[in-house]
């Protein structure tokens, strides 16, 4: 069903003008809309380049975590699902998340499931997501299964945005430092070039040495700038082709200390969906399959693949965890102790929030060490440079003295 976009002027109850976009699939559906909202309608008008805009904008993380635990609290209140939805679409600030829910909602109004309505939007909500909402759905739990969910969601972000702060200052420190070399070489060097032109007199290999770098710089700079262009750009397309990216994500996995991160980073991922996916009541089967598909690095992956054939054949998934050799030996002892207790979805949460605060800390040692090295780079190189000029400086003049 297609959506069409429209303008419109209306007073809210208190008489003052309003006016806005909205989408829906006929001016009746508009007025309906804004009638919900409390809001007199006095013009509405197709727009056709409102249209454009709406689909071009992207829901973030923050979009999703807001609208689930909106939802969870409605649920959790036994307000109608509809009914739910149409409160969340008016309360909902981002224009793509208002057309997200309001295409959910006439999903929903036409006979479908939420999951189903879901499904249609991939890019948005994950598989993971899409199968805990069914499994509440089908076992008539939503409103118990959606607080996890939401805390899954807000500890995930979490982490995201601990690693991301994480390295906002070491950035700039570099960012910083680079520029400043830069800028030597390029405006504060060729100085000094005339000087010892003027002066006639030999230049120390050092100082040399600068004057023909920073020469170099100023005829083909440009080239870094190109080369730093050319590996971005062929770093991501490893990604398209599934054997280039399979060795792309093997040697990130084997690196040293990046390696690590990443590791317990995906163990996180992948210990959180699979235990949400089995306290929600999916088979274990079913469970693997989504949670592999979750976990980004295609070589882990491909080693679940493994674990998953062998858990259909009978084994236990601990055993099979620890057959690969590819994951941290405390993620599959834990699981074996839960396969043995009957808590293998509590105790997978648990290992998660375990991994996720290793992955805290080590960037934290890491952002502690990295901070004082990058100084002192940028103290040694600006201070050198400038050590390394005057120094040639003082030696021209003690000549001429």
């Amino acid at each position: 069903m297609s959506t069409l976009y429209f303008k419109y002027q209306a007073f809210d109850s208190n008489g003052a003008a309003v006016s806005g976009e909205i989408s829906a699939d006929s001016e009746k559906e508009v007025v309906r809309l804004l009638q919900g909202k409390h809001l007199t309608p006095v013009k509405i008008q197709q727009s056709a380049a409102g249209s454009r805009r709406g689909r071009g904008r992207k829901i973030s993380n923050t979009n999703i975590l807001d609208f689930t635990n909106g939802l969870c609290t409605l649920v959790e209140a036994r307000v109608p699902l509809d009914k739910a939805l149409r409160l969340l679409e008016g309360i909902t600030e981002a224009p793509a998340m208002q057309e997200l829910v309001l295409n959910m909602l006439r999903d929903v109004k036409e006979g479908k499931s939420l999951a189903e309505a879901m499904e249609r939007r991939p890019d948005v909500f994950s598989k993971m997501y899409i199968n805990i909402v069914r499994a509440g759905e089908e076992g008539g739990i939503l409103d118990e299964l959606l607080p996890d969910l939401a805390e899954f969601l807000e500890s995930s972000a979490q982490t995201r945005q601990a690693v991301v702060s994480a390295m906002i200052y070491p950035m700039v420190l570099l960012a910083t430092g680079i520029i400043s070399v830069f800028l030597l070489l390029v405006f504060v060097v060729p100085q000094f070039a005339t000087m010892f032109e003027d002066a006639g007199t030999g230049i120390p290999p050092s100082a040399a040495f600068l004057l023909a770098l920073s020469e170099w710089i100023q005829n083909y700079g440009y080239l870094f700038v190109v080369l730093i262009v050319l590996l971005v750009f062929g770093w991501k397309r490893l990604d398209k082709d599934p054997a280039t990216k399979l060795q792309k994500d093997s040697f990130l996995l084997h690196t040293p200390l990046i390696g690590t991160l990443i590791l317990y980073r995906e163990c996180a991922v992948f210990s959180r969906t699979l235990g949400s996916l089995l306290g929600a009541g999916i088979p274990l089967i079913r469970a693997l399959r989504v949670s592999r598909e979750v976990v980004g690095n295609t070589y882990l992956a491909k080693h679940l693949s493994k674990v998953e054939e062998d858990v259909r054949g009978g084994s236990g998934l601990g055993i099979s965890l620890e057959k690969t050799a590819q994951f941290p030996t405390l993620l599959h002892q834990l699981v074996a102790v839960g396969e043995e207790s009957g808590r293998t979805a509590s105790i997978l949460l648990k290992t998660a929030t375990t991994f996720d605060t290793y992955v805290r800390n080590q960037m934290s040692s890491i952002v502690s060490a990295l901070q004082p090295a990058l100084i002192i780079f940028l103290a040694i190189a600006v201070g050198g440079i400038t050590i390394t000029m005057l120094s040639a400086v003082f030696s021209m003049n003690a000549v001429e003295f």
